[in-house]
């Protein structure tokens, strides 16, 4: 059933990226050197370890929206199978930040991750101008 790993990943994802943001919420009112985490909060290490807190959170819900509509429309929209992979594909964006951050990764996981989200969102609008008739 295409869509299923889209909704069970995505919840998964939002989950570890929801326990990440209280971390982060640690790190910012809680831990040792805290007054150094709230001066650096939208520069360098520290913006971009929100910026993968925000979009993880993002593209795990992308994933789960994407996953009920190709499961609703499964009989109606081609390429669900592309579409569904490009989807999970995208979680590697917000996973590249965060590998970046605490690894020194180069960043070619978040821009593989940000082209397969936006090429699975833009598929899915298109497959959706291409349905005929919607059987509600």
């Amino acid at each position: 059933m295409k869509g299923k790993n889209n909704i069970a990943i995505g919840f998964l994802i939002m989950g570890l990226f929801m326990v990440y943001g209280f971390f982060l919420i640690y790190l910012r009112d809680f831990a040792p050197g805290k007054e150094d985490w709230i001066a650096n909060y939208s520069q360098g290490k520290h913006f971009e370890t929100r910026l993968a807190h925000v979009h993880g959170n993002l593209f795990a819900f992308l994933n789960i929206l994407i996953g009920y509509l190709l499961i609703r429309f499964n009989n109606q929209l081609k390429n669900t199978t592309a579409i569904s992979w490009l989807a999970l594909t995208g979680l590697l964006m917000p996973i590249g930040i965060l590998a970046e951050v605490y690894f020194g990764a180069p960043p070619f996981l978040v821009l593989i991750g940000a082209i397969a989200m936006t090429a699975a969102v833009l598929w899915l609008g298109v497959s959706f101008f291409q349905i005929k008739k919607i059987n509600a």
